[in-house]
């Protein structure tokens, strides 16, 4: 891989794992885990995890560092919803 291209997968890495953060603050701080889909969080978690899985057989670090934070973020949320749930 080329240094550009792993630049260009770190930004993405960047960017997409934070998007998750204002989610995961927001629903810490309030505990309104209302709007939270517990089917889409499990396929979600399931599929990230299957991407770092990926991302490790394949050596690309780009994807194994955004796949680790994100699974860690969509984890906690799904805790959240588990704890917080009707």
């Amino acid at each position: 891989m080329t240094r550009m291209a792993e630049l260009v997968g770190y930004v993405a890495a960047v960017l997409t794992t934070m998007s998750f953060i204002p989610q995961v603050w927001r629903t810490w701080r309030t505990r309104d885990v209302s709007g939270i889909s517990l089917g889409m969080y499990i396929v979600f978690a399931t599929g990230v995890s299957l991407w770092l899985v990926y991302g490790l057989l394949a050596n690309a670090w780009p994807i194994v560092t955004a796949n680790a934070v994100t699974l860690a973020l969509a984890l906690a949320i799904l805790a959240m919803k588990i704890r917080w749930g009707r």
